[in-house]
C-alpha cells in the first residue's frame, strides 16, 4: 500500500479498488460548518457530500449538458482509451465527481491527468481563464472489502436519487447506473 500526504493523507494500492472524489473550486460556501469532530471520517465526508448536493450557491458548472459529458467522456477514456483503470462507478453530479476505481496506475498521476484535461476543456467552453476549476485536493479511501465495495458503488449510483434530481438513479444521464 502506498501512502502519500497533501493536507489529507491519502493510501492506494495498484489494483485495489479506490472510492475517488473531487469538487469544483469554490463549491462549498467559505461560512460552512465543518462537521463535528466526533464523527468519523466517513460520516463527515457523507456530511460535505450533502452540503455538495444541496448547494444552491457557488460554481455548478456541471449542470451544463456540455461540459458534464465532456467529464463523463474523459473518465471512459481514462479506462478504454488510456487503460489506466478499471472503471466500476461513476456520477458527475453539478460540482462534483464521484469514482469506483481499480488503478493501474499511481492514484496521484491518474487524478492530477484527469482533473488537468477536464478542467482545461471546461475553461475553454466556459470561457474563462485564469480561474482554478477544480479544487485541488481530492477525497480517497481504498475499498476494504466485497461488502464496502457493493456499498460505495451504491452510494454513487444513488447519489442523484439522494439530491433530488432524478427518481430512479437508471434515470441520471452522468452515471453508470
Amino acid at each position: 500500500m502506498i501512502l502519500y500526504r497533501r493536507h489529507l493523507p491519502h493510501r492506494y494500492e495498484i489494483g485495489q479498488p479506490v472510492f475517488v472524489t473531487w469538487r469544483l473550486h469554490g463549491s462549498l460556501p467559505a461560512s460552512r460548518a465543518f462537521p463535528p469532530e466526533t464523527l468519523t471520517s466517513g460520516q463527515a465526508f457523507a456530511a460535505f457530500d450533502r452540503l455538495l448536493d444541496n448547494a444552491r450557491t457557488g460554481p455548478l458548472y456541471l449542470r451544463q449538458e456540455g461540459i458534464a459529458r465532456m467529464v463523463v467522456e474523459a473518465i471512459h477514456f481514462g479506462e478504454r482509451g488510456l487503460h489506466r483503470y478499471l472503471l466500476h462507478a461513476f456520477v458527475v453530479m453539478a460540482n462534483h465527481v464521484h469514482l469506483l476505481i481499480s488503478p493501474h496506475v499511481p492514484l496521484p498521476a491518474l487524478i492530477k491527468s484527469l482533473k488537468s484535461l477536464t478542467a482545461r476543456r471546461a475553461n475553454q467552453m466556459l470561457v474563462r481563464t485564469g480561474s482554478p476549476f477544480w479544487q485541488e485536493e481530492s477525497y480517497d479511501h481504498c475499498v476494504r472489502n466485497d461488502r464496502e465495495f457493493e456499498r460505495i458503488r451504491a452510494y454513487i449510483e444513488e447519489n442523484p436519487v439522494r439530491a433530488g434530481l432524478a427518481g430512479e438513479a437508471a434515470e441520471f444521464r452522468w452515471s453508470s447506473a
